[in-house]
């Protein structure tokens, strides 16, 4: 193939469920990827397996895969990669292989991509010399080591294609860079030789471009309400990349949908996120992104090229989530004049209450939404606001003083100023905090594994 195009239905977990079948159906895809995680959703997938072992996966995509189903029968050519896997490729395969079945599908290949979950070996690795050092903080690993609940490598594009390779068309991964979603099926269809940065580099900004969703298409556009009469977010289209075999790519989206591709939109998702634009550090390479040119093109088509990469780094990312107490948040709107110095008044009330009855926290924040607390400092001076939502947030080692801490909130619609309200409702629970510890490890420690089965003979 010259060309491949290369449509992302999904940002984040959460994002849109009928954007797959939507974008399928009209998109005239070679690939549909869907990008799912980030550093907060593993955290959230470490939990959920911690309780149940056969969790830790986005447990959407399953049912994406069944809305999927006419457009995988109908479209013979359409591959499917994600990082669903999570922190269980495996069975999230095994749940998708079971909705093929159902389908009549059972002759169509599944791959699961893994080998990023370092947590069973860690031990050894730290025994071995990898030091798991915090990136941010520079913290020894040996602070949090017995709270650790999950550690994983962000793997690069080698799994994916060499899943493809072996005719899957379905592949999901764990935790694998976002942008190597969208370089695998590029590799594998041009054939590239893995040590032509350039590019490896430009299919890493064409996947950067695309892995937000439909940030690349109207989403978070910064002059949005100039242009909100021109288009519409009701039905915004999500982004389609199309990659030739000589690097160059262009930025679209499917006709008669909403949103815009401009040159302006691309742009704004070009430069989110990546940190040094000259270095931005991916498994698969380093890409330089300050020669990019951007290119208007025809009505909802940009141009890009340029992008220039040189050695991929020698070690891959790790994210490591750990067990770090409990959280827990109250609200209340709080009316009248001067609401906000009332609100903050209110959540000190609170923190006296408890400090009364010998209970303190070891964090705690007071926020008087609608008056600028949300970014503090980041917004103009405002006038009083007659109304305003009191937020108040504890973080503690112990649940129960989280618990009495929340029994603190609804004394004050009689015990406290006047104009409390927005009580009613069940009370907020405290929850488990999984906390972030971004790291590296060395490249010759880790291996993609890709396991191959048809819908029908994946193990249950």
């Amino acid at each position: 193939m010259s060309s491949i195009r290369i449509g992302n239905a999904a940002g984040f977990w959460g994002d849109n469920l009928d954007v797959p079948r939507a974008l399928c159906e009209s998109g005239r895809l070679d690939y549909l990827t869907l990008e799912y995680l980030a550093e907060l959703t593993l955290s959230i997938l470490a939990h959920q397996k911690t309780r149940d072992p056969a969790a830790g996966f986005v447990s959407d995509f399953p049912h994406v895969v069944r809305d999927l189903v006419s457009c995988l029968s109908d479209q013979p050519g359409l591959r499917v990669v994600t990082n669903a896997g999570g922190m269980n490729p495996a069975r999230c395969a095994a749940a998708v292989a079971e909705s093929l079945r159902k389908a009549g599908l059972a002759d169509l290949p599944i791959a699961a991509v893994s080998g990023d979950d370092l947590l069973p070996g860690f031990d050894e690795h730290l025994a071995s010399g990898e030091a798991f050092t915090n990136l941010e903080t520079s913290a020894a690993i040996q602070e949090v080591r017995g709270e650790i609940a999950s550690a994983n490598a962000y793997l690069g594009a080698a799994g994916i294609c060499a899943a493809l390779s072996q005719g899957a068309r379905i592949v999901i991964t764990g935790r694998v860079a976002d942008a190597s979603l969208c370089v695998g099926p590029a590799v594998y269809e041009f054939g590239w030789d893995w040590q032509n940065w350039n590019l490896l580099a430009a299919a890493t900004v064409a996947g950067h471009l695309i892995e937000c969703g439909a940030q690349a298409t109207g989403g978070m556009f910064s002059v949005w309400d100039e242009l909100s009469t021109k288009f519409s977010l009701a039905d915004v289209g999500y982004p389609i990349a199309e990659i030739h075999d000589s690097g160059e790519v262009m930025i679209t989206k499917p006709p008669l949908t909403g949103g815009v591709v401009t040159v302006d939109s691309v742009a704004e998702q070009l430069v989110y996120e990546i940190g040094d634009p000259a270095h931005y550090l991916t498994p698969d390479v380093d890409a330089d992104f300050r020669g990019v040119t951007l290119r208007q093109v025809g009505e909802d088509q940009v141009a890009v090229s340029g992008a220039r990469g040189g050695p991929a780094p020698e070690t891959y990312k790790v994210s490591i989530a750990y067990h770090d107490g409990f959280m827990a948040a109250g609200q209340l709107v709080i009316c009248g004049p001067n609401a906000a110095d009332k609100a903050r008044a209110c959540g000190q009330i609170i923190l006296d209450r408890l400090a009364r009855a010998g209970v303190v926290l070891q964090r705690t924040n007071i926020e008087a939404l609608g008056s600028g607390d949300s970014v503090p400092g980041g917004w103009p001076p405002a006038e009083q606001p007659w109304e305003a939502v009191l937020r108040v947030t504890a973080h503690d080692p112990a649940r129960e003083k989280l618990q009495r801490f929340l029994r603190e909130f609804a004394p004050l619609v009689t015990a406290g100023p006047p104009g409390v309200t927005g009580y009613t409702g069940p009370r907020s629970k405290p929850y488990p905090v999984m906390a972030y510890w971004p790291s590296l490890i060395s490249k010759n420690r880790v291996q993609p594994h890709v396991e191959l089965h048809t819908a029908g003979d994946w193990p249950a």
